[in-house]
């Protein structure tokens, strides 16, 4: 487990949006992928994420670097500890951020624009 987290869902490494925060505010050497629909990723979305639909990462860790270091977040933290299980099984470092995108905007930035 990467320093930092904590057990999230079923064992998967998870982080909150705090760390995520200070992660981002260090420019931390991770990569942000953002596995939500286009449609919500359009109403709000952290600038630093990569959208990366999660029916499509499966034809899309073809393109990943399994020397990086991922954080992914959705939501709410569903589909994303769902896509950390899946690449942390193909070999990669990806922590989930536990409450998604809604958490970031309870706790880090309440102006973002919201769909819920």
């Amino acid at each position: 487990m990467s320093n930092g987290t904590g057990p999230g869902h079923a064992g998967i490494p998870e982080i909150d949006v705090q760390q995520l925060k200070a992660m981002l505010d260090s420019e931390e050497d991770i990569v942000l992928i953002d596995v939500r629909e286009p449609n919500e990723h359009a109403v709000c979305h952290l600038a630093q994420a990569e959208l990366v639909p999660l029916q499509t990462l499966p034809t899309h860790v073809a393109n990943l670097d399994k020397t990086k270091r991922y954080v992914v977040h959705c939501k709410l933290g569903g589909r994303s500890a769902q896509a950390v299980n899946f690449m942390r099984q193909q070999g990669f470092d990806a922590t989930n951020v536990a409450g998604g995108i809604k958490a970031w905007v309870d706790q880090i930035d309440p102006t973002m624009a919201t769909y819920w």
